[in-house]
C-alpha cells in the first residue's frame, strides 16, 4: 500500500502526512478511498494543499462513519529558487506575497459544510517552504514556461484546530458585550468592516462572510447603505440548517 496515490506528491504534502499520521499508518484504505494517514487512535488524515471541491465528497463520504483530521497549509513566508535545464541554481529570493489564516477561505468556499460537520477536525499548519522552480520552459504562460517542481517546508511555526462550529468565530474580529450564546448584543459588521479589521483583501473578505452565511455562522441584519450588515449567529445552530447545506 505504500505508494498508492503518491504519484507527484510535493514535499509539502509528505512532511505534513508523515507529521501527522503514525508511523507506517500513510496511504490507508479506507472503505473504496485511500486516505493519506491514519493515527494510532484510528482518526483519518488527509492532507490538501489545493482547494477543498476535489475532495468534498471524499471528506463527507469518510466523515459518516469516522472521526477525520483535515490539514490544511498557510504559508506564512515563501522562498523562490529558480534553476536552469541543468539543474543549476540561477537566483533564490523571498517573495513579497504572505499568507495568513483567512486564506483558508480560499478553499472552505468551495465547501462551506465543513465547519458544521461533527466528525471532522480541520487544522490548519503555519509554515515557511521553499518553492524550487525549473525554468525548463514547460510551465505555465503566467510564469512564462518556469516549471514549479517541489514545495519544501523549512520551518513550522504552530496549528490552528478548528473542531466546532464556534472555532470559526476566530475570523470574525469583532468584539461581544456577553459570554453567553445570545447573539443581542453581538457587534455588527459589513464585508467592508472584516476585510479593514483584519488587514485582508475585499475578494477575501466576501469568501469569508460567504462561508459564514451560507453555514448559518453568522446572520444577516439589514443593511447600511448598499452594504448587507451581519452579526454573530447564536449558537448551538439548528440542526436544519445543517442538513440544508
Amino acid at each position: 500500500m505504500s505508494n498508492i496515490g503518491t504519484y507527484k506528491e510535493s514535499s509539502l504534502h509528505n512532511s505534513l502526512k508523515f507529521r501527522y499520521s503514525a508511523l507506517e499508518k500513510t496511504e490507508v484504505k479506507i472503505g473504496s478511498y485511500v486516505c493519506d494517514g491514519q493515527t494510532d487512535t484510528g482518526e483519518i488524515i488527509e492532507v490538501q494543499t489545493s482547494n477543498f471541491g476535489k475532495i468534498k465528497h471524499k471528506i463527507i463520504e469518510l466523515c459518516k462513519n469516522n472521526k477525520v483530521r483535515l490539514i490544511y497549509p498557510i504559508i506564512l513566508n515563501k522562498y523562490i529558487e529558480l534553476y536552469d535545464k541543468k539543474g543549476k541554481l540561477i537566483r533564490k529570493k523571498k517573495s513579497p506575497k504572505k499568507e495568513n489564516i483567512w486564506n483558508l477561505f480560499d478553499s472552505l468556499v468551495y465547501a462551506p459544510e465543513f465547519c458544521l460537520m461533527p466528525n471532522l477536525t480541520l487544522e490548519l499548519s503555519l509554515l515557511d517552504i521553499i518553492e524550487k522552480r525549473k525554468d525548463d520552459g514547460k510551465g505555465s504562460w503566467r510564469r512564462k514556461g518556469i516549471t514549479i517542481e517541489d514545495k519544501i517546508p523549512i520551518a513550522w511555526h504552530e496549528s490552528i484546530i478548528l473542531k466546532k462550529p464556534k472555532d470559526y468565530y476566530l475570523f470574525l474580529p469583532f468584539s461581544s458585550n456577553d459570554s453567553s450564546n445570545d447573539n443581542k448584543n453581538e457587534e455588527c459588521f459589513t464585508v467592508k468592516d472584516l476585510s479593514k479589521k483584519a488587514n485582508i483583501s475585499r475578494p477575501l473578505a466576501q469568501k469569508c462572510i460567504y462561508v459564514m452565511h451560507k453555514t448559518g455562522l453568522i446572520e444577516r441584519t439589514g443593511k447600511q447603505g448598499n452594504a448587507y450588515e451581519y452579526k454573530k449567529s447564536a449558537l448551538p445552530l439548528k440542526t436544519s440548517r445543517r442538513r440544508s447545506l
